[in-house]
């Protein structure tokens, strides 16, 4: 009985994976296909390039490219270090209330960004920070989520290690960054994963607080394209607009999904 379960839930995955990936394939056939006979249901065997290379010349988007570049490493370079410093603090030092500090990092995983969206608009204004590359970033340079799952992988490294450390001199900075920091691995590329990905299409906040080409990220950009035709959306251009902006990520996953999934393993997250 257990195995027939598994046979069935393991078909479950496959038939939602293959509607997950219906659009997914419409999309990339349609970038592909001449205007003329996109959205014709007979097979065709004819594919273009052009529609990507009208595209690119028809919108900035490697300024669009370069933005979201800057934007999405800076935040995951900043995250990085204080997720880093937070997880062993959380995990290794004692300190009075520990516990119920702790508590109030993960409140934070439960609350939407959106919710404060107009609080720090405020902010930045005050600071004149809006429309800048530093101020769509600055919300987001502290992760409760990275410091979760840092932390939980934190506490499966031996304690002896820090022993051994301590004897040979280490100080805590040297020790977090010469032992933990290598051992985590896979815990970072998953935390960088998440990271990348959710900023990478992150469009709200960049929509609001950005008004110039030279700051816009990839999906305001894609969206702005979206609307400035005239008569109705043209699928092609859409299509190979929209492609061009997830395919970094799609290669992001295929390259390192088994130490995503491996990290969480490791870590704890049932």
């Amino acid at each position: 009985m257990p195995y027939k379960t598994l046979n069935i839930s393991r078909w479950l995955l496959y038939i939602f994976a293959l509607i997950w990936l219906v659009p997914l394939l419409w999309m990339t056939v349609t970038a592909f296909r001449p205007r003329e006979i996109a959205l014709s249901p007979a097979f065709s065997l004819e594919f273009t390039l052009a529609n990507f290379v009208k595209v690119w010349a028809a919108a900035p988007f490697a300024q669009y490219y370069l933005n979201t570049v800057l934007i999405v490493f800076g935040v995951f370079a900043v995250q990085m270090i204080t997720a880093t410093m937070a997880a062993f603090a959380f995990a290794r030092l004692d300190f009075r209330f520990k516990n119920a500090v702790f508590l109030l990092f993960l409140v934070q995983i439960m609350v939407p960004a959106d919710v404060l969206i107009f609080p720090n608009y405020n902010v930045l204004k005050e600071l004149s920070l809006l429309d800048t590359k530093l101020g769509v970033m600055i919300p987001y340079f502290a992760s409760a989520f990275g410091i979760f799952l840092l932390r939980q992988t934190f506490k499966t490294l031996p304690t002896e290690l820090d022993e051994a450390a301590v004897m040979e001199g280490y100080s805590k900075w040297q020790i977090l960054w010469k032992i933990y920091f290598p051992l985590s691995r896979p815990a970072y590329i998953a935390f960088g994963l998440v990271s990348v990905s959710y900023h990478w299409n992150n469009f709200l906040w960049p929509l609001i607080v950005t008004n110039s080409v030279e700051n816009r990220p990839l999906t305001v950009g894609l969206a702005i394209f979206a609307q400035s035709f005239e008569i109705g959306a043209q699928w092609t251009e859409v299509s190979a607009a929209t492609l061009l902006v997830i395919v970094p990520l799609l290669l992001g996953f295929l390259i390192f999904q088994r130490q995503f999934m491996n990290s969480f393993i490791q870590s704890g997250i049932k």
